[in-house]
């Protein structure tokens, strides 16, 4: 399936359980960045709108730049009363925006989809001079507790291509390659999401590996992680951390 049409089916899940990003990571945008209320920003690869809407909150100009029709509507809903929020049609490769209209290009959960060669160009094009590029990812753990340890194992077993379109498959000097030399600056932060079992599963859900019902791998995996669920809920919750990676710099 064309990757840009890989979460049709899956916004409401997307919506419902994916986690948003830690403040202190919005923060260090603002404090450490200048993300400012004049700044102009892209948000590219934005999806539902999760990541935009952190900065629309705090007065800043965003347009969304989103191929999905309906994840690009699903962000105008959640915005419908933003007056500095805009969602267009678009891609990584040819967003339709301005030359040299960005003072920071901002890209959530998404740069892993991206044609890089093709969508360096693009980004050096609609940036402004000095401007910067910002990659965020939330990176579920899969390591240090037996929980995180059987979801691993259980998207390994029963995911679709999961390893193929993990993001982790891009390596640091990848990233750092399509930064200026020596320009590319990152940090960490920490988060926790905690579900129920129906949000356990809409989480899994909203991810594009995880097998839809009719596949012949959905049955044997919901029974799997009721299982999981069952031997590592504690007051009916079990817990997903993260770690927050932010890449930035110019390009």
């Amino acid at each position: 399936m064309d990757s840009k049409k890989l979460f049709s089916s899956r916004v409401d899940d997307y919506v419902k359980y994916r986690p948003t990003y830690p403040t202190e990571a919005i923060d260090y945008l603002y404090d450490i960045m200048n993300v400012g209320r004049t700044s102009k920003v892209a948000d590219i690869g934005a999806g539902t709108g999760i990541f935009s809407k952190l900065l629309v909150d705090r007065g800043t100009n965003v347009v969304a730049v989103e191929p999905n029709q309906e994840m690009r509507e699903a962000s105008e809903r959640l915005m419908v009363h933003a007056p500095n929020f805009r969602a267009v049609a678009g891609s990584a490769e040819s967003t339709g925006l301005p030359d040299q209209s960005l003072d920071f290009i901002v890209c959530a959960q998404a740069f892993h989809w991206f044609d890089r060669s093709a969508s360096k160009l693009e980004f050096q094009r609609i940036l402004k001079p000095r401007g910067k590029l910002v990659l965020v990812w939330n990176s579920r753990l899969t390591q240090g507790t037996p929980f995180l340890e059987g979801i691993e194992q259980l998207l390994d077993k029963f995911g679709i291509d999961y390893a193929k379109v993990n993001h982790k498959n891009i390596s640091h000097d990848e990233l750092q390659s399509f930064f200026k030399e020596n320009r590319m600056e990152k940090t960490c932060f920490t988060m926790q999401q905690f579900f129920d079992f129906e949000g356990l599963h809409g989480r899994l859900m909203s991810s594009s590996y995880t097998p839809e019902p009719g596949h012949p791998n959905y049955e044997p995996m919901a029974k799997e992680l009721r299982e999981l669920f069952n031997q590592h809920e504690r007051n009916g919750r079990v817990t997903f951390n993260y770690e927050t990676e932010l890449f930035w710099g110019e390009i």
